[in-house]
């Protein structure tokens, strides 16, 4: 057994919002030991490219602390440039979250999403995608603006020793034959699949039934997204 977890089981999922008091909105959420701190900023104004147009913007920032992995994570911040695996993560969250707020609905505001890791033991990005979703619902209340039209939310699954694993932690995400990031809407909507045959190649059924093991977590991650976001309404 995994730790006591069934195949299809999540990690110990926990969600607290307002966790920033300075956030317009915020939440940490935990999956396992894997935490992650999210906040959402709304600015008025838009990109020059934007002005004018009636349209908003929403781009996300995303960093691992130093202390967050076993050994010491430098910040990127004194090498001067971010590095590509983290530039790829916040165009990943950016265009998920985008999905869930029509731009025109923003008008010409900006929304900051920012994902800090405090601790990674495996699926940093999709838990960043799944909390930073009830950031942004929480500020866009606060503000008065329309709330997102759908749940988005984030989880991993992988094929370890050929058996199907959901919400993989950093042992098992290392060992697997096969590892998939997979984003969907709260109606079950893809928005992003990553995958990845770190070894053999994978046949159709097999990306089938990862699929299906992703919805049956993202529908567990996104009832928890509801409870939390209902419970400061």
């Amino acid at each position: 057994m995994r730790e006591g977890r069934s195949h299809d089981e999540l990690r110990a999922l926990e969600i607290v919002p307002d966790f920033v008091e300075q956030a317009h909105g915020s939440a940490l959420i935990s999956f396992g030991r894997t935490r992650v701190l999210c906040a959402a900023t709304i600015e008025e104004g838009v990109p020059r490219w934007l002005a004018g147009s009636g349209q908003g913007w929403l781009t996300a920032e995303y960093g691992m602390l130093p202390a967050s992995t076993s050994t010491r994570t430098a910040r990127e911040a004194s090498a001067g440039k971010q590095k590509g695996r983290t530039v790829e993560i916040q165009r990943l969250i950016g265009r998920s979250l985008r999905a869930a707020y029509p731009m025109d609905v923003l008008g010409e505001r900006t929304v900051w999403l920012d994902c800090d890791v405090l601790q990674a033991d495996g699926g940093t990005r999709t838990a960043a995608i799944s909390g930073v979703w009830v950031a942004l619902a929480l500020a866009a209340a606060r503000h008065g603006l329309a709330p997102p039209v759908d749940h988005v939310a984030a989880v991993s699954v992988g094929l370890v020793e050929d058996t199907p694993l959901l919400d993989l932690d950093y042992t098992e995400d290392a060992a697997a034959d096969v590892d998939m990031n997979v984003v969907m809407t709260g109606d079950g909507r893809l928005i992003e699949v990553q995958a990845t045959a770190e070894g053999t190649p994978f046949g159709r059924a097999r990306l089938d039934e990862l699929l299906e093991l992703a919805a049956k977590g993202i529908a567990e991650i996104v009832d928890r997204q509801r409870e939390v976001v209902a419970g400061r309404q």
